[in-house]
């Protein structure tokens, strides 16, 4: 309950402060549409008024909650969750394209830093690059990788899932680098008189220290991913996908289908952050890492 208690007054000032601003934000309209109809609006009704309107400029956290109840607990109620509109059915198609683009720069974020930490020409000259690469704006890049696949015939997943591993592969690179050179000196001298082999230092030493950075890393490299996906999803005019529904709530001036997709990207982030979390844990702990 001690644990408890900071959080929930953190969770309990934002919604005060997110009401305040959905009075402040959308009460010039509310105004202006009672001037128009000649009455004039005693504070309660503004309040009212602003947390009530169908196109507001900020929707209130009560507007959200029944958008993303309408299109997840509803649409699983009446047997259509994978319904068009239904957010499940948007939050899948973001998942699939985040979760192979997240192993794909995993994977490809790992190789990296072997041949770093074991080959000095590549820490010259692959390291400079790597950290060059994330200067380069993904709003811009994403573009250039859609029309480049598509032109050799490749569409679908694969290209988001490529904006998602040019966005996580990067504190993948980072944090193992950083944990395969964590052990120090002595323990590497000792390795050396046991006659280990350098695969066997790796596998015994370097690996082993480089966890607790790698799951770091890989927190850091989810959430990135699943920004990528959703980045993804802009330039191509997807009709499905958290970033579809975002591009679409856009057009048609739908803040609170844009908030709700919003909210709903970032449940999903937490929910996979909290599963890498909860992999860390159970990891360290058989390795004797963690309490």
């Amino acid at each position: 309950m001690r644990n408890l208690f900071p959080i929930l007054t953190v969770v309990a000032a934002i919604f005060v402060i997110w009401y305040g601003a959905a009075v402040a934000l959308n009460a010039p309209w509310a105004k202006d549409q009672a001037k128009r109809a000649g009455v004039e609006l005693t504070f309660s009704e503004l309040v009212a008024d602003t947390w009530s309107q169908k196109k507001p400029k900020l929707p209130a956290p009560h507007q959200v909650t029944a958008e993303i109840w309408k299109t997840t607990g509803e649409m699983v109620a009446k047997g259509r969750a994978f319904s068009k509109r239904s957010l499940i059915y948007h939050s899948w198609i973001t998942l699939s394209a985040t979760m192979l683009g997240f192993v794909m720069g995993t994977g490809f974020g790992i190789l990296l830093a072997i041949g770093i930490v074991y080959n000095r020409v590549m820490d010259m000259s692959v390291m400079p690059w790597v950290i060059a690469s994330q200067t380069i704006p993904i709003l811009a890049i994403a573009p250039m990788i859609i029309v480049v696949l598509n032109a050799v015939g490749i569409s679908g997943l694969l290209p988001k899932a490529m904006i998602s591993m040019y966005l996580s592969f990067f504190p993948v690179v980072v944090g193992m680098v950083k944990g395969l050179r964590s052990p120090d000196q002595m323990q590497l001298d000792q390795m050396r008189t046991w006659n280990a082999t350098a695969g066997q230092q790796f596998w015994r030493l370097r690996l082993p220290s480089s966890m607790p950075f790698l799951f770091a890393s890989l927190k850091v490299a989810m959430a990135a991913s699943l920004v990528g996906a959703i980045v993804g999803e802009l330039p191509t005019g997807a009709v499905a996908g958290l970033g579809a529904r975002l591009l679409a709530g856009s057009y048609y001036g739908q803040t609170i289908q844009i908030w709700s997709a919003l909210i709903m990207a970032a449940a999903l982030a937490a929910c996979l952050v909290a599963m890498i979390g909860m992999i860390q844990r159970m990891t360290l702990k058989r390795m004797g890492m963690a309490q």
